[in-house]
């Protein structure tokens, strides 16, 4: 049986409100984001801008980390995000097609 991958992930908005989540689908679960197809924090605030994540096998230490990392400070959480990704780029770019976009709230 192949290995899952489970991820703890960053989403924010262009006004750098941060959201913090983990799931078994990356790509699929970013979409729902930029599609604002649940209700919520990430929904109300427009955070579907992928910024930061780490991939886990255990989905106990992908839970853990994200358990961590929403007991941060917002400081804290900018430097980890500052780290890998300096520019705040959208690391979903490319992921989508054109017309999957289209469709997208904005």
């Amino acid at each position: 049986m192949p290995d899952r991958n489970y991820y703890t992930y960053i989403v924010a908005s262009r006004s750098l409100t941060l959201y913090i989540g983990m799931t078994g689908n990356l790509h699929k679960r970013i979409f729902e984001h930029k599609m604002k197809l649940h209700e919520g924090f990430s929904a109300t605030y427009n955070c579907n801008r992928l910024v930061w994540f780490e991939r886990y096998i255990d989905p106990a230490q992908a839970i853990e980390r994200e358990k961590q990392l929403k007991r941060w400070a917002r400081a804290k959480k900018i430097t980890l995000i500052k780290r890998s990704n300096s520019t705040w780029v959208d690391l979903s770019e490319g992921w989508y097609t054109a017309e999957q976009l289209a469709a997208m709230p904005s």
